[in-house]
């Protein structure tokens, strides 16, 4: 029990683990998070719906948005934007690990007689010919990721962009960094039974690194038959952070955002968006 214990609480180095596959893989917790992703009143998988209609339409108006635009979704989930933008005219392709929530999208496409493909795949592995005029990458998904993944991808998006082409992405800043704290729980069902459909005891130990600025969040889910441990790590930034990790890989800042819905920068912003361009 003494080494389980130091286990749970032994603080990994920063992205030591990488465990954000499983999190979509898994019939329980995807079945939840397409829950998350579906309910229009909640910030947490999505952002409220209709707050992704009003970026929509910013996007739309942003970026010129017609029958000859291609757009790539990078981490589409059930395809919220890739449906609001396909019914502005684009071509659009999304990505995302969920087969649940690609087979959602999916069927909403057809229900609604829109044309969008549909790749299920981790988009650090996407290779294709397509190139596109646009690519998002929406709810803060650059943070959870390592700094090699974050320069990989990066050289991706140059290499699948048109030439002009630009990529929307939002980050947490450190304002949001400032107001994390230590923490340490332990619950039965620990978030309502989020992370399996039988009882099981979940601890969540909140780790903090001032000098990477970096969050980690580990789970340790403790069922009868076997113990887990999920890492959800989350990078934050300052403006001049971002902005050099996307230039050393080939683009160039052009606008730096609040929101992917266009509010104005303030330096006060817990999130902020960023459009970089490939020359």
């Amino acid at each position: 029990m003494f080494d389980t214990l130091r286990e749970i609480f032994t603080r990994p180095a920063p992205f030591g683990v990488y465990t954000a596959p499983e999190l979509w893989a898994d019939e329980h917790t995807s079945e939840k998070m397409l829950e998350y992703h579906l309910n229009p009143e909640i910030d947490l998988a999505s952002r409220k719906h209709v707050f992704i209609e009003r970026s929509a339409e910013w996007i739309a108006a942003t970026f010129g948005v017609n029958i000859t635009t291609s757009i790539a979704d990078f981490g589409c989930g059930p395809g919220l934007y890739t449906t609001a933008l396909a019914e502005r005219g684009a071509r659009v392709t999304g990505i995302d690990l969920s087969s649940r929530s690609l087979r959602y999208a999916t069927e909403r496409a057809v229900e609604k007689g829109l044309q969008i493909r549909y790749i299920q795949q981790n988009y650090l592995d996407l290779e294709t010919e397509d190139r596109f005029d646009l690519i998002l990458l929406i709810m803060c998904d650059f943070c959870a990721l390592s700094p090699e993944q974050r320069h990989g991808l990066v050289r991706k998006f140059t290499t699948l962009l048109n030439p002009g082409g630009a990529v929307l992405l939002d980050a947490y800043t450190l304002n949001a960094f400032a107001l994390r704290e230590e923490t340490i729980r332990c619950e039965k069902n620990l978030l309502h039974g989020f992370w399996s459909r039988q009882d099981y005891y979940g601890f969540l130990n909140v780790f903090k690194y001032e000098r990477e600025k970096v969050v980690l969040d580990k789970y340790t889910i403790v069922e009868p038959s076997h113990t887990r441990v999920i890492y959800n790590w989350l990078q934050y930034f300052s403006p001049e952070t971002l902005t050099r990790e996307l230039e050393s890989g080939g683009l160039v800042v052009e606008h730096r955002l609040s929101d992917v819905a266009g509010t104005p920068f303030s330096e006060t912003s817990q999130e902020m968006a960023i459009i970089a361009r490939k020359p």
